[in-house]
């Protein structure tokens, strides 16, 4: 069976790409810093799908020691086919301008965001050379639009878009792909924009799995996509 490292899977996007990819027989290395969440986003999904492995490994990204135990267990799995770099940090919540940006903040979503997936792509890159993998960075439109109080966000994402085209230049045998998922109505968001009026309309994490399943059955090229635009097109 295929296996996929997913971080920031205790809750979100996260946890329901891990959900879609369980459903179809994936093999699976499960991250997030709140313990009881993620042995609890385990335990369903091994119930919805008993025939995956499904492994949790509570931790911080940004810190060394855990993104080596997470390579670690992908490799017991059997190695990795497919790496999604989803867990991130806000800098700020809510969001605040850039004048009142903490020093602080703006280091933590750049460790978050940028360097620590940056070092997980890192460490499990032969594996994924050997498996013509894959690699998913969960991208943002602050990445590319400037709205007020995304800045430090933004720059981070933005960041994580450039480094992954570099990556997919360097990488030819392992496809890159960094995605917009929309704004969804995640606990993410909620922290980011807690009084926004449209929170309640906006689409759940579950809806836009099938743009990210879409990359992985179309074995699509290298690149930046959006998922309502993926969702569109099908």
């Amino acid at each position: 069976m295929p296996v996929a490292i997913i971080t920031g899977a205790s809750r979100g996007l996260g946890r329901a790409l891990a959900e879609g990819l369980a459903g179809r027989g994936w093999d699976l290395v499960l991250d997030g810093r709140n313990a009881d969440a993620l042995r609890a986003a385990v335990a369903e999904l091994e119930r919805g799908a008993p025939s995956a492995r499904v492994e949790g490994r509570p931790g911080d990204v940004t810190d060394p020691g855990h993104r080596a135990e997470l390579a670690a267990a992908a490799g017991a799995l059997g190695g990795v086919d497919l790496l999604v770099n989803n867990a991130s940090a806000l800098g700020a919540e809510p969001l605040v301008p850039l004048a009142e940006l903490t020093d602080e903040g703006l280091r933590e979503a750049l460790e978050t965001n940028v360097t620590a997936p940056l070092a997980l792509v890192r460490a499990v890159l032969p594996a994924l050379r050997a498996a013509a993998g894959a690699v998913v960075n969960v991208s943002s439109d602050a990445a590319v639009e400037p709205y007020p109080t995304w800045g430090g966000y933004g720059a981070s994402k933005a960041a994580l878009d450039h480094l992954s085209a570099v990556l997919a230049e360097e990488e030819p045998d392992v496809r890159v792909w960094w995605v917009d998922p929309g704004d969804l109505r995640t606990g993410l968001y909620a922290a980011a924009v807690p009084d926004d009026a449209d929170f309640a309309a906006r689409p759940l994490p579950e809806e836009v799995v099938p743009a990210f399943l879409r990359l992985l059955d179309e074995k699509a090229a290298s690149g930046r996509y959006v998922a309502p635009d993926l969702l569109e097109a099908r």
